[in-house]
Formats: structure tokens, sequence, C-alpha cells
């Protein structure tokens, strides 16, 4: 199944995070770093931000 990528207002509504706060965790290296898609557009690999969260519940 091919991967499923998620443009900020996805990733902030999966989160619950801001879009401040999801650039400050990136900052951080706290949060997956988003890939690029064409020049102007990057997205998230759903995988990536299931595994974030995943992990965050253990935390």
């Amino acid at each position: 199944m091919p991967e499923k990528y998620l443009r900020r207002p996805a990733v902030e509504a999966m989160t619950g995070l801001s879009r401040s706060t999801i650039y400050n965790l990136m900052n951080r290296r706290e949060f997956p770093r988003p890939v690029r898609l064409t020049k102007k557009a990057v997205a998230w690999p759903e995988s990536a931000i299931a595994n974030w969260l995943e992990s965050r519940k253990s935390a």
C-alpha cells in the first residue's frame, strides 16, 4: 500500500498541535521533518506522524 502524505493542516488536526508548536518541535528535533513534494510544497508521511503519536503515549 503506498504511503499517504499529510499536509500541515491535516498534521495539525491529527496531532492537535498548532503550526508554531510543530515547527518549534521540529527545530528541537522532537517532531518528524516533512518531505518535499514539489518546489513549494511539503508534507509529512502519515506513518511518521502515527509513529510519533505512538511514541508520545509511552512517554
